[in-house]
């Protein structure tokens, strides 16, 4: 049976190129649909949202500015980025909820981020791949645990699931199905 390019990519590639990979299979423009279950009530929140991702090449201005805000010593030790962008309103209301960006930066395993899910201050996140469509992030800041696992399935769509815990006890779910627009 013939190995395909992504298998030998999962073979031979480190932490990074998997990322960089990633990133560049996901640049674009993407339609999310997502539900938030709160635990254990149970009770539930749609959201759509129009995400932009764009690719950042090592030493690019954004990653350079990314490293100063981790007060790293090599403002171009990170090897890639992305740039994401989103405009959020809730499904059912049409309210709108939230606009904003944020960036994302790669050194070894270890992703940069400019802000957290939960906090507008600068955070780290280590990821894991176990195939080259679904990467793995944990982040922990505030007490609380983030688990996140964003799957690329064809170039059209991309599912994602997050998990947040504070205490060992979990307190919200969201599940994500993402289309690309673009």
């Amino acid at each position: 049976m013939p190995i395909s390019s992504l298998q030998r990519l999962a073979a031979n590639s480190t932490p990074e190129a998997l990322i960089s990979d990633f990133f560049q299979r996901s640049v674009g423009e993407w339609r999310s649909e997502r539900r938030y279950y709160t635990l254990p009530d149970g009770k539930t929140q749609e959201v759509e949202s129009l995400i932009t991702i764009e690719y950042l090449t090592q030493g690019c201005q954004e990653l350079r500015e990314l490293a100063q805000l981790h007060a790293l010593e090599d403002e171009t030790v990170m090897t890639c980025g992305a740039s994401v962008t989103w405009d959020s309103k809730n499904s059912i209301l049409g309210k709108e909820m939230s606009k904003g960006s944020t960036l994302f930066g790669i050194q070894g395993d270890v992703m940069y981020r400019d802000r957290g899910f939960a906090t507008p201050k600068p955070i780290r996140a280590t990821f894991s791949f176990s195939n080259p469509e679904t990467l793995a992030l944990r982040t922990e800041y505030q007490g609380s645990v983030f688990e996140e696992e964003v799957k690329l399935i064809g170039t059209q769509y991309r599912t994602r699931q997050t998990i947040i815990s504070r205490s060992g006890e979990q307190q919200m779910i969201g599940q994500y199905l993402e289309k690309r627009v673009r």
